[in-house]
């Protein structure tokens, strides 16, 4: 069976902005023709986290991927960067706390030996971040208490994108198709 991703990527925020780095690889990975793997795009989200996650969500439910990777633009990084987790403050009553969402990919097998290619522990507290927590907790949610109406058990991760220049891009371009034939060859989507 096919394996089903959902890429997504963000339009631009900044006024010195003229595209967004995630949005322009995807364009670059939707102009393959050779890919093996049903890709799905949803691209230039807005720069809102509740209108973003509530498009993405919406569209896992109408799609149901295997794998959701949502992109972002990472102006001051210079190779691809998979977060690991996602995390929001959690006011209750007179306490406050931090609420940690991890991805199930193993991410250290993801990335491997690539020289562009690395692991982050930070999403950054923007949209970026609120995003990937929204989908993260969505999934979780939709696991343990609805899996009637998400039976597949779809694994998310968030990948940042330095900004793109024609150096860069084969490189770049390369070690995010390596994600995807990655995942999609994985035998197991859960983190042991």
């Amino acid at each position: 069976m096919t394996k089903r991703f959902l890429l997504t990527s963000f339009d631009i925020w900044l006024p010195h902005h003229t595209s967004n780095s995630s949005d322009d690889l995807l364009a670059e990975v939707a102009k393959l023709e050779s890919i093996p793997y049903e890709l799905i795009f949803l691209r230039k989200l807005p720069v809102d986290i509740k209108s973003a996650s509530d498009k993405v969500i919406t569209k896992i439910c109408e799609t149901q991927p295997d794998y959701i990777i949502c992109c972002g633009m990472a102006e001051s990084r210079e190779k691809l960067s998979v977060e690991s987790n996602a995390r929001v403050t959690v006011n209750l009553a007179e306490n406050s706390g931090e609420s940690i969402l991890r991805t199930s990919i193993d991410l250290e097998h993801l990335v491997g030996d690539s020289v562009a290619l690395e692991i982050s522990h930070n999403c950054g507290r923007f949209v970026c971040e609120g995003l990937y927590y929204s989908v993260l907790e969505f999934l979780s949610f939709h696991r343990q208490f609805s899996p009637q109406l998400h039976p597949q058990k779809a694994s998310c991760i968030f990948v940042h994108v330095p900004i793109l220049t024609k150096d860069n891009l084969s490189v770049i371009l390369k070690c995010f198709l390596s994600i995807i034939r990655h995942l999609a060859l994985s035998e197991s989507q859960e983190r042991l």
